[in-house]
């Protein structure tokens, strides 16, 4: 029998089969992450303010997220305009059930406010130098169309 054969025959009748080990669950990106903890978890689908130290009681219940791409979840969750206006307006965290559980200081709630002036301010004043940008364009073009009229054959 030759080497190739004898690595692929069959183990001896009544020896115990050759068990594979098992594979790793697939690793969850963290968008994934936040699909399933608004599926379950009241408090990420009703976007209310997270308690402190969250990221404990989440790695309890979901032991197959892993901790580094949870507080990246987690990052992207509490930046969002939704959750930043949830904590302007609310005084109250909640656990993954969405019971209270402590509050939202008034320290807090300013820098949610002035996050959320910020983002506000930016974004209007990229949409301005856009509309600047396309009307100088605009009047470039109208100029280049009168001197191509004028001087054009």
């Amino acid at each position: 029998m030759t080497a190739e054969h004898a690595s692929t025959s069959t183990a001896a009748p009544g020896a115990a089969p050759s068990v594979e080990p098992a594979k790793p669950a697939p690793r969850l990106e963290p968008r994934a992450m936040l699909k399933r903890l608004e599926a379950e978890c009241p408090v990420f689908r009703d976007c209310k303010p997270l308690a402190l130290k969250i990221d404990n009681s989440i790695i309890e219940r979901f032991p197959d997220f892993e901790r580094k791409t949870l507080r990246i979840a987690l990052r992207m969750h509490t930046a969002s305009t939704r959750y930043l206006k949830a904590v302007e307006r609310n005084a109250q965290r909640f656990d993954l059930d969405g019971n209270p559980v402590g509050e939202v200081t008034e320290e807090q709630r300013v820098h949610a406010s002035t996050t959320l002036k910020e983002r506000f301010a930016a974004a209007a004043k990229q949409q301005r130098e856009k509309r600047e940008a396309e009307e100088a364009e605009r009047r470039k073009q109208e100029k280049l169309q009168q001197l191509v009229s004028r001087f054009g054959r």
